[in-house]
């Protein structure tokens, strides 16, 4: 099954800064997390809370420049909290964060150490390709567990596929239940987004490691690519 994810260009003329790290992986072999994932993972928690120390999270400069992009598009960062901020801030107040398979493991790892938003999402669940735009409205939603459908807000920025279908709200706020990676995931679009200054060098550092991690634990293949205001889209 071919897979794409794109950028509607009014997305960069809004947002200038932004630069996306996005990875189109076929043939993995998700499971649960073995032993030396397991350890790997705990262990960036580990230095992530040291780094953090007592630091309010607000003045991140990466979780910061996600808190002015939800502003700008109407959302309120302190209730609508970027995917990224929700990790770190459970991991500070809980202590750790609760593994949920390899790939979304890997995922988490890379997003803590980085403190940038990382998705995984199941091709499985999406029809054609995905892109981020600002939503009409009439999308329609499906929360992490839920059934009934919910509809984004006009001008709330949104990945959907071809068919309507929100694979993630207010931006990397949280994924919907049909399109999140589970342990018999084979197919995946993996996104890891960023918007402050210096943005691009740490997109390419997240990416090196999530590339070295997938090879590590999942195996299959992969397609990947920089994507921003000169390059739109990538496709597999």
């Amino acid at each position: 099954m071919s897979m794409a994810f794109r950028y509607h260009p009014r997305i960069f003329e809004l947002f200038p800064q932004l630069c996306a790290g996005v990875i189109l992986a076929d043939g993995l072999g998700n499971c649960l997390p073995s032993p030396p994932l397991q350890q790997a993972f705990l262990l960036e928690q580990q230095a992530a809370l040291q780094r953090i120390g007592e630091a309010p999270l607000s003045e991140i400069p990466s979780l910061a420049a996600w808190r002015a992009a939800f502003r700008q598009f109407g959302v309120d960062p302190t209730k609508h909290r970027s995917a990224a901020e929700a990790l770190l801030r459970r991991l500070v107040k809980k202590g750790d964060v609760p593994s949920i398979n390899a790939l979304v493991d890997i995922c988490n790892l890379a997003s803590i150490r980085y403190a940038l938003p990382v998705a995984a999402f199941d091709a499985r669940g999406v029809h054609g390709a995905i892109t981020v735009h600002l939503a009409r409205g009439d999308e329609r939603y499906v929360e992490l567990g839920q059934q009934e459908p919910e509809y984004p807000e006009p001008g709330e920025v949104v990945f959907s596929d071809e068919q309507g279908l929100v694979v993630a709200r207010r931006w990397c706020w949280r994924q919907s239940d049909h399109s999140a990676a589970r342990p018999d995931t084979r197919q995946a679009i993996i996104t890891l987004e960023a918007q402050h200054e210096g943005a691009r060098d740490d997109v390419q550092a997240a990416l090196t490691d999530l590339l070295e991690l997938l090879q590590r634990y999942l195996g299959g293949k992969s397609t990947w690519g920089i994507l921003d205001a000169s390059r739109l889209e990538i496709s597999a």
